[in-house]
């Protein structure tokens, strides 16, 4: 029988979550594939973050794999907390509640250690509404010994200023040994170390772990244009360069054969498994592809048969294989072949949700089935050769053209195709190519099956991100970006294909948030305080409360957004090297 730390608290929240908020099984657990120790035959506990909803949460690999990899550990339980809906987090003040965790009920203070995952930065007040909920101090020098560990991983992490405020300390890179080591040597530091204070307690963590980064340890310098200069160490014997985590062999850490299937409909109801990390291209504006060296693969035989398992074990009916670029995965082909040999017996199918456009792509749509979605989604990033080899994509119009004929032959109806604007050296040529671009696919989708496709252009707004070739570059401004979206609208013309385009507000944030320094920290407490919530949901997101805190933090937003870096300024996130 599952037991729980708290069975007064679990009553509390049982009988408000049938009265007062929607969708109640996002925050009751008892999922399959859920973990269940008895905690008081642990003695370690960890509660792994999601800043976002449970839909989107249980949506992500890597937050399930850490999640299954702490759990096979004896002394440790790994339990599963995200951000609740605007009327849960009502609910709960109202009641005088903390924010717990799935499995337990454990309220989030009373956690070794609080691990948040980091995957996009409109999240970033999420943060603060689940440390604030769990009775956790935002400040991290307001903590005392007895309050967990904060610490934060993920791609976000490649600049950890602008949250450094908030938490304890960063992972950088790969988590499947890190996050393991960090936890269990802290407690050891508590055990070994009793009568010593928090600070120096993460004074050792940061001597131990190259890859590791405590911004305790570290000041932050202006020059003269008020720009911030790369943190310097403050503590001898603390790192100067932070180096990532790397593990040698994703092999080595299998995921659950039983994945946790959410109670309610999550974002991608499927079979989800990584098959490669790293990515053989050299794109310029990707910075996944700069955090995620070197390329390592699972076999072809310990892929499909965590997929066949965890089919069978879930009940699932699609399995979606997971890399930067997954047709790049080098035995593509037997892969495709051995999974088909094995899923459609069961009726599964298979998804690809990152195709490379090049000379195979049309070979590639030859492998695929259209038994559930019938799209193909592909991202030329830019529509003009030219361009594309400027940002460092090696493909050509022809490969992509060809692709998608292959798709329309073997009865793909849709296409989705992403494009970026606000590319370094943008013409006009490159914009109306775009829609050029979707509308020859539109009509090859018309002539190959005698029907017009759905052909649809997302087009994002570019932010040079760090550690990509274009970390220096500053990110177009509000109203050239608005004059490329209404050139974009007026080529269009036909309405045979459908162009959409990313909230301009929301990518200004991402480029504030991913390139800013310690000072935008203010701003994402102030805007919180002000009530933002869920940013990075269109029926949440308020621009003018940002706006606002902006306002009133004095933090050169623009200069931050917008003006580049000289090839010799040291940059806000140098201190972290990929």
């Amino acid at each position: 029988m599952r037991h729980f730390t708290d069975p007064q608290l679990r009553r509390t929240i049982e009988s408000l979550l049938l009265s007062d908020v929607r969708q109640p099984g996002q925050y009751i657990g008892g999922e399959l594939g859920a973990v269940a120790k008895d905690p008081e035959r642990v003695r370690y506990h960890l509660a792994l973050a999601f800043p976002d909803t449970y839909t989107i949460g249980m949506s992500h690999f890597g937050f399930q794999l850490l999640y299954t990899l702490i759990n096979r550990k004896e002394d440790w339980i790994c339990e599963r907390v995200f951000t609740p809906l605007p009327d849960m987090e009502n609910a709960l003040k109202s009641r005088g509640l903390p924010l717990y965790s799935l499995e337990t009920f454990r309220p989030l203070d009373r956690f070794d250690v609080l691990g948040f995952s980091l995957q996009y930065e409109m999240s970033y007040t999420n943060v603060l509404t689940m440390l604030d909920l769990g009775r956790i101090p935002l400040d991290r020098t307001a903590r005392a010994k007895t309050h967990p560990l904060v610490i934060a991983g993920g791609p976000c992490v490649g600049n950890p200023e602008p949250m450094s405020p908030f938490i304890d300390l960063f992972v950088i890179g790969d988590g499947e040994e890190a996050l393991e080591q960090v936890c269990d040597f802290w407690v050891a530091v508590k055990q070994n170390f009793p009568s010593e204070s928090r600070r120096e307690w993460l004074l050792r963590i940061a001597w131990q772990f190259p890859f590791v980064y405590v911004p305790e340890f570290y000041d932050v310098v202006y020059d003269a244009n008020g720009r911030a200069l790369t943190p310097k160490p403050n503590e001898p014997g603390v790192p100067e360069i932070i180096r990532p985590a790397v593990v040698d062999d994703i092999e080595r850490f299998v995921p659950s054969l039983t994945p946790i299937v959410p109670l309610i409909e999550s974002v991608q109801d499927r079979v989800s498994l990584e098959i490669m990390r790293g990515c053989p291209g050299r794109c310029k504006f990707c910075q996944s592809t700069a955090i995620k060296r070197p390329i390592r693969t699972r076999s072809v035989e310990s892929i499909a048969q965590i997929a066949y398992q965890s089919c069978l074990n879930t009940g699932m009916s699609e399995v979606s294989l997971l890399s930067l670029s997954t047709s790049d995965y080098p035995q593509f082909e037997q892969l495709m072949t051995r999974l088909r040999e094995l899923l459609t017996p069961l009726k599964v199918s298979i998804s690809v949700p990152s195709l490379r456009v090049n000379h195979l792509l049309s070979k590639t749509m030859q492998s695929l089935t259209t038994e559930r979605s019938g799209g193909l989604t592909i991202a030329p990033e830019a529509a003009r050769d030219e361009m594309r080899r400027r940002i460092g994509k090696p493909i050509t119009n022809e490969n992509l053209l060809a692709g998608c004929q292959s798709a329309f032959e073997n009865g793909f109806g849709r296409v989705k195709m992403y494009f970026m604007c606000g590319l370094p050296e943008e013409t006009d040529a490159d914009l109306d190519g775009i829609t050029d671009l979707a509308k020859e696919v539109t009509y090859l989708g018309k002539k190959v099956s005698g029907r017009f496709p759905v052909v649809v252009a997302n087009v994002s707004n570019f932010v040079p991100k760090p550690h990509t070739p274009f970390e220096r570059c500053g990110m177009m401004d509000r109203e050239a970006f608005r004059e490329a979206h209404k050139r974009l609208k007026y080529t269009n013309k036909d309405r045979s294909f459908n162009v959409k385009y990313h909230e301009l507000s929301l990518s200004l944030l991402e480029g504030l948030l991913s390139r800013g320094d310690r000072r935008v920290g203010k701003i994402i407490e102030t805007v919180w305080r002000k009530g933002a919530r869920l940013d990075s949901w269109t029926e949440h997101f308020r621009s003018d409360l940002w706006d606002a805190a902006i306002a009133e933090s004095g933090v050169d937003a623009d200069q931050i957004i917008h003006t580049p870096y000289g090839d010799d300024a040291k940059l806000p996130w140098g201190h972290v090297r990929f």
